[in-house]
């Protein structure tokens, strides 16, 4: 059975591609809100999760945080500032991480975040 795609999965699905940085499921819902006052927490959880299921959105995990979500795309990484919280995205990667493992070894992913302090914050 398809699940109907209803306009308040719609609002969430197109707030998470817009947004342009990680959201978390409750930042999604207060943006979410203000477009439709009746989108309920359930209603993102399970949109987040019908989209994860279907590829078309990453967890952006980072250690001791709560996990954010954002749509798919090419390899990068990620600056969290300390003082708004907030995640941004960093284009690319640093192709010398490679060297720094062991001969050997073989890497199949990797995370890199940077912490510090947004320009806003700065």
């Amino acid at each position: 059975m398809q699940e109907r795609n209803t306009r308040q999965r719609q609002i969430v699905a197109r707030l998470i591609q817009e947004a342009g940085h990680p959201l978390t499921v409750r930042e999604i819902l207060d943006l979410g809100q203000r477009q439709m006052s009746g989108l309920g927490i359930a209603t993102v959880y399970r949109t987040v999760k019908r989209l994860l299921d279907a590829g078309e959105l990453q967890a952006v995990v980072i250690p001791g945080d709560t996990v954010r979500y954002e749509t798919v795309k090419h390899h990068h990484h990620h600056f969290k500032c300390n003082r708004c919280d907030r995640v941004f995205d960093l284009d690319g990667c640093i192709k010398e991480l490679k060297s720094m493992v062991p001969r050997g070894f073989k890497v199949e992913n990797h995370e890199l975040t940077f912490y510090g302090y947004c320009r806003s914050c700065a």
